[in-house]
């Protein structure tokens, strides 16, 4: 008998196509919105499916409660879930405890802006943003900041790889000028500092470089092209991806815990249309890399304290060595 969440997730699989809420017409994507829009339904019909959705996904919330990380209040990571429920109306059940599963353990929240669930046929996806890998690398501990942007036409710019930092790159947008005006974006960067001192390489895509990666790496972009849907998001939201693009590369240079490295294979899994879950970290792992941050932290603070001396007694002073009775030995 299936006792855990994931098991339960695995018998609903090889069930049949169960459905969470009543069907509805398919929902359309806006471009390059970071948030999820409405749907052409009615608001009462889609309150309506909101509601249906929840009532499937009640006796779980439990157990999600139990993987969500401490920073995520289980209201509001299900707030955001209510929302997403129309969206993925005709997939199966499994696919959208799946997915919604795997959010939790990374602790995103399926917002729009951290992260997607997306339908993608009959199987709900999990798709981070970029704004969700930033999220986790703040999380590791091991950056100050992270720099992620959109070189447009008229602004000021300058790249020069060889140069030592921080005169390898510039980047002055043109605010003074309408959006209309700034021309279109030519490159994507991203970059951060590191803890301590320092900065990542910076890294650079050109619209050209981004579209050679989606056309050989992601899968997803080639079925909505084959089936001419083109819903992607590779369609539908060509900048947040140009950007997550040049983020994921980053990833490659900076010394950040094994959590983003998840979330990159994860991601791929998604966009492949395996399973999600089994790259996301168990409760288990994340507290044990919880504990080893927290443990890194506190011996990196007792480096920069001073050591404190050794109390000394005080006394008469240093004892003397005791003098060996040679005339008692001659005996």
């Amino acid at each position: 008998m299936a006792t855990s969440l994931l098991d339960r997730v695995k018998t609903a699989g090889s069930s049949g196509p169960a459905t969470v809420g009543p069907p509805l017409e398919d929902v359309q994507h806006d471009q390059g919105a970071d948030v999820l829009p409405e749907t052409a339904a009615g608001h009462d019909e889609r309150e309506e499916l909101k509601d249906a959705g929840m009532e499937a996904l009640r006796r779980y919330e439990g157990e999600f409660a139990d993987v969500l990380p401490r920073h995520i209040d289980p209201r509001t990571f299900f707030a955001a879930v209510r929302n997403v429920l129309p969206d993925v109306r005709d997939c199966t059940q499994a696919s959208v405890l799946q997915s919604l599963l795997t959010c939790a353990r990374f602790g995103l929240l399926p917002d729009g802006r951290q992260a997607v669930i997306k339908a993608e046929g009959k199987l709900a996806v999990f798709i981070p943003t970029y704004h969700g890998y930033i999220d986790l690398f703040y999380r590791s501990g091991r950056v100050d900041s992270v720099v992620v942007g959109l070189i447009h036409d008229n602004d000021e710019w300058h790249y020069e790889p060889s140069a030592p930092v921080p005169d390898d790159f510039l980047h002055r947008p043109a605010v003074h000028l309408p959006k209309a005006q700034r021309g279109p974006a030519i490159l994507a960067y991203a970059f951060c500092r590191i803890k301590g001192g320092g900065r990542s390489h910076v890294i650079v895509l050109s619209r050209e470089d981004a579209e050679e990666i989606r056309d050989e790496y992601s899968q997803a972009y080639r079925r909505a092209e084959q089936s001419r849907r083109r819903n992607s998001f590779w369609h539908t939201r060509f900048l947040d991806m140009w950007l997550k693009t040049a983020v994921r590369r980053m990833a490659k240079y900076v010394p950040l815990s094994t959590e983003v490295r998840m979330l990159a294979e994860s991601d791929d899994a998604g966009d492949e249309g395996t399973p999600q879950i089994l790259h996301a970290p168990a409760p288990e792992t994340a507290a044990l890399e919880a504990e080893a941050r927290q443990a890194a932290k506190a011996a990196e603070a007792s480096q920069d304290r001073p050591v404190p001396r050794l109390p000394v007694k005080k006394g008469r002073g240093r004892a003397k060595p005791r003098r060996r009775n040679r005339d008692r030995n001659r005996r």
